[in-house]
Formats: structure tokens, C-alpha cells, sequence
């Protein structure tokens, strides 16, 4: 397997405070991971360092083999990691084709200025393209601030997929989405992402879409990973059942979940 991301040693600290430790992970290119933890457990500082929001305190972050501490978040992006966040980042005023097409050139690298529109037939059409595939086409013409939060977070993430990132990571894809439409989503999103090659992380509270649709689960604890490995695996284990997750699951229910 090819190995994309890698941390060694990564630790973050605010003042006497630690929010990570000794944080050492690989991710493979393909994989599609899960990370859990309870709020301040040091998940969301791990996605900040390795995207270039937050600077380590020590360690490595090494992307393609190269040590990536100090870049910019832009620069991380161009570089092949992405990101969509629990709120969505969108221009709420402008349709959901306009802020596709801005996505689009920014993916291209070029600077919005009147002199140059990013309003083209080729372009439209490939913006109407990537809509579909993401099953919001009908939504084109829709002002963001209208749409439905399902919706929001597909657009956002359609978004960040125009760059063709080799790492995507995902801040609670399924927060403040309608119950029965959080596997459409899910299912929606993961179908793209398997079809682009990109290895995927992404942080979740639902347990069932944790293990619907991660095979891999990092569970984390009071700033460092209690737990890495498969997802069934890492969810039986009884510190992950008593510390992370606070109860004890109903394995057969999970399973039959993941299946479905």
C-alpha cells in the first residue's frame, strides 16, 4: 500500500493544556477511516494540524513523504489534502451553480476578476456534470442560503473534490442532516470518492455510519488514539465501548447495519 499521510510523535499544546500526543498514524491511499472520540478527546486538532490550521506543537506531518508543518492551508489543499468542515464553507448569497464554478476555478489556479468570468459553456457544463454525480442537480439555480443542510453539506463537498485531492478529510458530514437522509449522503459521497482513487478520514458521532461506511476506525481519548484498526474490530474493544462511546453497543444491530 501506498502511504499518502503520516504522522510521528504530533503533539499540541495550549500552554499546560494538551490537546494531542504522541499521535503516530499512517493513512494508505483507498482507505476509507473513521475517527470517533468525545468532544476535547483531540480528534478535531488532528484534522486542524494535518490541513495546516494549526501549527504542532512537535512531531512530523509528512504528506507524499514530505514534511508538511509550516504550509498554509491553500498550500496543503494544492498539494492534494482537502477538507470540508461541520459548517459548511459556501458563498450563501450566490446560486449553488455559482459556487461551483468558483470552486472550479479555483481549482484551476486562476484569480476571480472581472477580466476573467467564470461564467463559460465549458465550464457550465462541467459544473452541471460534477452536480449530478452528486444528485443535486436540481438545485442549480437555488440560492445556498435556501437549501436543505443534506444538500449544503453535498455541495461543500463537491466543492472540495474539484481539486482531485488525494487525502479528503470530513468534519461530521452527517451533523444537522435529516435522520433518513444520512445514508443517502453518505452513500452519495463515498461512490464519488471511490470513483476519484482518494483515501478518505472522516469524524462522526452516528455509530452506524461509522460502521456502514469506514473499514478502518481511529478511536481517540484524552488527546492521543486509544484504538486503530478495523472498524468492527476497534468498536468490540471494551475501553473504546466504555471511554469513546460511553455505552456498549449492540454489535449484531451494527453489523446488520453495515450490511444493509
Amino acid at each position: 500500500m501506498t502511504t499518502l499521510l503520516e504522522t510521528r510523535d504530533l503533539a499540541k499544546n495550549f500552554g499546560a493544556v494538551t490537546a494531542a500526543a504522541d499521535i503516530n498514524v499512517k493513512i494508505n491511499a483507498g482507505e476509507i477511516v473513521g475517527v470517533i472520540g468525545s468532544n476535547g478527546a483531540g480528534k478535531t486538532t488532528f484534522i486542524n494540524m494535518v490541513t495546516g490550521y494549526l501549527k504542532p506543537s512537535s512531531g512530523e506531518i509528512l504528506f507524499n513523504g514530505k514534511n508538511v508543518i509550516g504550509r498554509k492551508p491553500r498550500e496543503v489543499m494544492r498539494d492534494g489534502m482537502c477538507r470540508s468542515f461541520q459548517v459548511a464553507q459556501l458563498f450563501p448569497e450566490l446560486s449553488v451553480l455559482e459556487n461551483i464554478l468558483i470552486a472550479m476555478a479555483m481549482a484551476e489556479g486562476r484569480n476571480l476578476s472581472f477580466l476573467s468570468p467564470i461564467h463559460t459553456p465549458v465550464r457550465e457544463e462541467a459544473a452541471r456534470e460534477v452536480l449530478t454525480e452528486y444528485d443535486i442537480l436540481q438545485y442549480v439555480d437555488e440560492t445556498v442560503a435556501t437549501l436543505p443542510q443534506g444538500v449544503r453539506k453535498l455541495l461543500d463537498i463537491a466543492m472540495a473534490m474539484l481539486s482531485q485531492p488525494k487525502v479528503l478529510l470530513l468534519d461530521e458530514p452527517t451533523s444537522g442532516v435529516a435522520i433518513e437522509d444520512k445514508f443517502d449522503l453518505m452513500t452519495t459521497v463515498m461512490a464519488a470518492v471511490k470513483k476519484s482513487g482518494a483515501a478518505v478520514l472522516f469524524v462522526e458521532h452516528d455509530m452506524d455510519v461509522i460502521a456502514r461506511y469506514s473499514t478502518r476506525l481511529l478511536a481517540f481519548y484524552d488527546g492521543r488514539i486509544l484504538a486503530d484498526g478495523p472498524t468492527g474490530q476497534v468498536m468490540r474493544d471494551e475501553n473504546v465501548q466504555t471511554l469513546v462511546i460511553g455505552h456498549h453497543l449492540d454489535m449484531d444491530e451494527l453489523e446488520d447495519t453495515a450490511n444493509a
